[in-house]
């Protein structure tokens, strides 16, 4: 006969078995690391280096050419890391360390601009633009970030890497500091970055092709400049440049961590040898705009430590993305077409407006915004 005190002992021993079994199989189970796809090897049938991808195509006509990154780039689901010693590491891998990148994460729901004024003040000039990314984004945290909040937002994300902070507080220009802070806040927090004087016209809810899985991607952006032209030289500085008025990102991706580390080593070693005073114009466009920000994405898909190149027929350059007008993937990046963030431009194939493939609408009209409306770090005292 089954008394009390004997149920307890089989109640207590069925909890051992169980409790043992579970803690046997969560030690044989792989490793976080171990679970993630490696790079994914080249298929001949596509695009040398790139994927189309039209928002009607079913998820498994998607192949991407170089898959997800590897291993190395994501991080435990615990999202614990072993403490380590800053000091000894480069400014790379601290920057890996504080802004881990996890590409399964979701892409976070923030919207980050910059102007001298915030959205409450007298003198704010661009209500209509703001109040569209808020309305096509409802439930997203919105912020219009001035100079001063500025620098204390960056003192608090990147306190524990001063060199950071000690670049952005020597960089002589406003527009300088206003192309290095969105790679920073994109860096620490992700989200969207967009310019002050853009229109969100559709919801970046919609950027992503539906064929795409929303946990391979962690970057998102669009073509500024296709100049099919032979003069293409006097009018800009590649021949395919990325757009850094709008991006999206998740935190910690890599393109965002060598952008940074690029512009913190030159901004210093400028510092030490007094020429940071001799940047012109052309040269802002080099040293933080989107000349700088073309070449290190066109650097990420060629690198080997993100990508299997070993089955790929040749490098990745602006003859997998002139004239495309639809999304292509590029690993964990999607490329959107120039109507997607530069729609009725009238030039370079770009589509107007009412194109389903127009998302962001900017007005600088085709041409680049001019560096007296950039304000982000200007003093006005």
């Amino acid at each position: 006969m089954l008394t009390f005190r004997r149920a307890l002992v089989a109640a207590a021993f069925i909890l051992t078995v169980l409790f043992l079994t579970t803690r046997s199989t969560s030690s044989s189970a792989p490793s976080p690391l171990d679970s993630f796809p490696q790079a994914q090897a080249y298929d001949s049938s596509r695009h040398a280096s790139t994927t189309a991808v039209s928002s009607d195509k079913k998820a498994s006509d998607t192949n991407p050419i170089h898959g997800t990154p590897p291993n190395r780039h994501r991080t435990s689901k615990s999202g614990q890391q072993a403490i380590q010693d800053l000091s000894k590491l480069s400014l790379y891998d601290k920057l890996a360390y504080q802004f881990p990148y996890d590409v399964e994460t979701k892409f976070p729901a923030y919207i980050w601009q910059t102007w001298k004024w915030t959205p409450a003040h007298s003198e704010f000039d661009f209500r209509e633009q703001e109040a569209t990314w808020t309305e096509q984004h409802p439930g997203f945290v919105h912020e219009v970030i001035t100079d001063e909040v500025a620098v204390h937002l960056l003192r608090l994300l990147y306190g524990s890497v001063p060199e950071v902070l000690e670049a952005y507080e020597a960089l002589p220009l406003p527009v300088l500091k206003a192309d290095f802070f969105r790679y920073l806040i994109l860096l620490a927090r992700g989200g969207i970055y967009s310019d002050i004087d853009t229109y969100a016209i559709r919801s970046a809810l919609e950027w992503i092709p539906e064929s795409v899985p929303r946990d391979a991607v962690g970057l998102v952006i669009g073509i500024e400049a296709d100049p099919d032209r032979p003069d293409w030289k006097d009018w800009y500085s590649r021949r395919i440049q990325f757009c850094q008025w709008t991006i999206q990102s998740k935190p910690g991706h890599p393109i965002l961590r060598e952008v940074v580390t690029r512009i913190t080593d030159q901004t210093l070693r400028r510092k030490r040898a007094g020429s940071l005073r001799d940047i012109n114009n052309k040269g802002v466009i080099e040293f933080t705009g989107p000349a700088l920000w073309t070449d290190i994405i066109f650097e990420y898909f060629n690198d080997d430590r993100y990508f299997d190149m070993s089955k790929s027929p040749g490098m990745i350059d602006y003859k997998n993305f002139t004239g495309m007008d639809v999304a292509k993937r590029v690993g964990d990046v999607v490329v959107l077409p120039i109507t997607s963030f530069s729609p009725g431009v009238q030039q370079m194939g770009a589509k107007d407006y009412d194109d389903p493939m127009a998302f962001v609408k900017h007005d600088f009209e085709g041409t680049w915004k001019p560096e007296s409306e950039r304000h982000i770090g200007e003093n006005n005292n």
